[in-house]
């Protein structure tokens, strides 16, 4: 009864504090007429008060979104049922959802009545154009009285995560120099050139395909010889982001970083479809390691890492430029997404370049002389540059790395303009 009158509405309080003064002038000037309306008016409230507490009614909440991860700019749709699993009628329902100000704000829902063992089928739908990780929820149930005096909050502790990742522009097929990431020197390519003669070949065991007997070897050693499989090469890559706020700076920053992560995210789940290995470098350091990739679920992680990315305050890339190179990685394909690289930091990406792997960077803001000096520093160390000003200029520029035909859509654009 106490949380009940802690719940009564601005009415009902308006209506308590007339019944109070009327009975306190009532008995002043002596007036019973009065008195009758006061405790009237005093009553009415109490006696609702005192129903709302008493109901006794459970309900059962149950959420869907479609989808749970989606890009910045689209919509997903959140799907309730809410269901009443006591054998009395609900009464007047105000529900609303839990929705945080980036998606739209609250989703507010008013129910007459809900039968006994019967449900109702709510959805809204939610938007948003800032990447991060939102949580949605918990429903919250309003009861209140036909009156209007008093109301009642309930909340359910379910809620879900809606991941809200950055834009991922399609990008031309092809790889860096043509061909496959991460070179073409291997093993298998040599045994290719070589001819198949020179595959060692080795004794024929039970259960060998008798498709894979090479009769030269087998008609030289006087038994059943196969070639041996040829072993697959696991190609691996890195894909870096610079994050440092240095790097992002001026009216158009937060543009620029945004900008930055989206072609991080682009690439990242372009290599990752080609079948590399990869994994995720900041100038924090790894932040996800290759295990995590070859099964197809790289690209999910890294999407839903890079919607809670932000800016750091570090001032040097050494970190990240430390975390490129280990043990085993000096032959792996290196692509590098960087803001405005000062000459020094120029010079520290340019030296970071190891072997004769592929290493791109891909410069993202505004293009000036800064911009140039950086490009330039870096293509005399061996780097491959791409200067965008933007994620839509993506797809020439990779186009521009790899060879590959540019886009009909983006040269219609550009003849266009």
């Amino acid at each position: 009864m106490r949380r009940a009158l802690a719940g009564l509405t601005t009415r009902g309080r308006s209506f308590v504090a007339a019944g109070a003064t009327a009975i306190l002038c009532a008995f002043v000037l002596g007036e019973r007429d009065l008195l009758r309306a006061g405790v009237l008016i005093l009553v009415l409230p109490l006696l609702c008060t005192f129903a709302v507490s008493r109901t006794r009614y459970r309900l059962a909440c149950a959420r869907r979104l479609r989808p749970a991860r989606l890009p910045v700019g689209r919509e997903a749709r959140a799907d309730l049922r809410l269901e009443n699993v006591s054998r009395l009628p609900s009464g007047l329902l105000m529900v609303e959802d839990q929705v945080p100000y980036a998606l739209g704000g609250r989703a507010r829902f008013v129910l007459d009545r809900i039968e006994p063992r019967g449900s109702r089928q709510l959805g809204y739908r939610i938007r948003s154009d800032v990447r991060g990780r939102y949580r949605v929820g918990p429903l919250v149930v309003r009861l209140t009285d036909p009156f209007g005096m008093v109301e009642l909050v309930r909340s359910f502790s379910l809620s879900d995560t809606l991941v809200v990742t950055p834009r991922v522009v399609p990008l031309p097929p092809g790889e860096p120099g043509g061909g496959p990431v991460g070179g073409s020197d291997g093993p298998a390519r040599a045994a290719a050139v070589a001819g198949e003669d020179d595959a060692a070949p080795r004794e024929y065991r039970h259960g060998d395909d008798l498709r894979r007997i090479h009769w030269r070897s087998t008609a030289r050693r006087g038994e059943l010889m196969v070639r041996r499989e040829e072993r697959q090469r696991h190609r691996a890559g890195t894909l870096l982001l610079d994050t440092r706020r240095r790097a992002f700076w001026g009216e158009d920053a937060a543009a620029a970083f945004e900008e930055a992560v989206s072609v991080a995210a682009s690439l990242g789940a372009h290599l990752a479809r080609s079948g590399l290995r990869l994994r995720f470098v900041t100038d924090a350091g790894e932040v996800l390691p290759d295990s995590a990739s070859g099964d197809g679920a790289f690209e999910g992680l890294l999407l839903d890492a890079l919607a809670t990315v932000g800016r750091s305050e570090t001032r040097s890339p050494a970190a990240a430029l430390a975390a490129l190179h280990g043990p085993g990685r000096d032959g792996e394909v290196v692509v590098g997404v960087f803001g405005a690289l000062g000459a020094e930091d120029a010079r520290a990406v340019a030296a970071a370049r190891r072997g004769g792997a592929v290493h791109v960077a891909v410069l993202v803001g505004r293009a000036g002389d800064a911009a140039a000096g950086a490009a330039r520093t870096l293509r005399a160390a061996g780097w491959r540059v791409a200067s965008v000003g933007s994620a839509a200029d993506l797809p020439a520029a990779w186009a521009a790395l790899t060879g590959a035909p540019v886009p009909a859509a983006r040269r219609a654009a550009e003849g266009g303009g």
